[in-house]
């Protein structure tokens, strides 16, 4: 029964998940399965069936294409580590161009898209074989950027430019140039894929891009020094960090004004991540080295997790359990568990790490 034994132990457990038994208690030896469970008997009686292979194949199909990465950048280093979420393990270390910051996902996962800001350059990044398959101008000082939804479209800021450089994709050229505010920071794109926000630094605000026209539609201003944002689920609120202000702020999208503004209690917050179901945001803090759990309504802080020098960038694994955070000072990412929200890992980054962005690659 070659088919039989060739099951490993994950899939194994998910097929028992399947049939309605209790996760863990698969056993593949010899070919017959022992579990328990409502689906025991079933499984007993499962020996070299066609339907037992095809559902190997489909098993170890989608073990194969459910592979997290995460991705870091690293200024001084000029690389970008690559993690394999699930063992917390270094898999890689891809060097890019002169200070890569911005990275970025393709919406189909197979793709990463890294900033060069002192190389003026985009390198594009192969997910899966982690091969550099193209580095192409990008503007001056690229620092941010995001896909549009449909992936047809980078917008990548330019911090010096004062603007930010539309990239065609998949050819990659210069498809538009569109003036913003001053010292802009990042990108993020809505989840219903009307709108591109752009945080600028020196200026105090936001600057609404509509993607049908890619024109700025809105300038919104906001407490000083905003750095990351995040749209929530339904793209009808973005929130926002504003460090040297020390609070976070909502924007309302109908009316595009801020709707309301809190102190985070904490010194010099750089991004901000929403948990999946809406009810957190979490607020890196650059200075004082921690990670802070806000409730989404009252804006009142629920918990202080010390990571420590340099919080900087922030993104959750896809089941929304893990977050990842870049502490440059550490050169190192500090992974958080938010049902704990305590720190349960560390990993081992480039120097002055920057970036960071998770997908499921195929």
């Amino acid at each position: 029964m070659p088919m039989a034994r060739a099951l490993n132990a994950r899939s194994a457990r998910v097929l028992a998940m399947l049939l309605g038994m209790t996760p863990g208690v698969v056993d593949a030896r010899g070919g017959i399965f022992t579990a328990t469970g409502p689906g025991k008997d079933v499984v007993r009686g499962l020996r070299c069936a066609g339907s037992l292979m095809l559902a190997v194949l489909v098993l170890g199909h989608a073990q194969a294409a459910a592979e997290v990465r995460v991705f870091v950048t690293n200024e001084k280093s000029d690389d970008v580590t690559v993690i394999e979420a699930a063992g917390r393990t270094v898999v890689a270390t891809v060097p890019v161009g002169k200070r890569p910051r911005g990275v970025a996902f393709s919406p189909d996962g197979r793709l990463v898209y890294v900033a060069n800001s002192n190389s003026d350059s985009l390198s594009v990044i192969d997910a899966r074989s982690l091969a550099v398959l193209d580095t192409v101008p990008a503007g001056i000082d690229p620092e941010g950027l995001t896909p549009n939804r449909a992936g047809t479209a980078l917008y990548v800021v330019n911090e010096n430019e004062l603007s930010v450089t539309v990239l065609s994709v998949p050819s990659l050229k210069v498809a538009k140039k569109i003036a913003v505010g001053k010292e802009p920071e990042t990108a993020v794109a809505s989840p219903d894929g009307r709108w591109i926000a752009v945080s600028n630094e020196t200026s105090d605000d936001i600057h609404v891009i509509e993607t049908a026209s890619d024109a700025v539609v809105r300038r919104i201003a906001v407490p000083k020094n905003p750095r990351g944002m995040r749209f929530t689920a339904d793209s009808r609120h973005l929130w926002v960090a504003s460090e040297q202000a020390h609070v976070v702020s909502v924007i309302d999208m109908k009316g595009m004004t801020v709707i309301k503004s809190a102190p985070t209690g904490g010194s010099r917050p750089v991004d901000i991540t929403l948990a999946r179901d809406g009810a957190r945001a979490y607020v890196s803090h650059g200075q004082s080295g921690d990670v802070r759990v806000l409730d989404t309504t009252s804006l009142e802080v629920l918990a202080v997790i010390p990571v420590g020098p340099r919080a900087w960038w922030t993104a959750l694994t896809p089941e929304g359990r893990f977050l990842y955070v870049t502490i440059g000072r550490a050169s190192e990412v500090a992974v958080i568990d938010t049902q704990s929200n305590t720190v349960v890992a560390r990993v081992p980054c480039g120097t002055l790490p920057w970036g960071v962005a998770i997908a499921n690659v195929p």
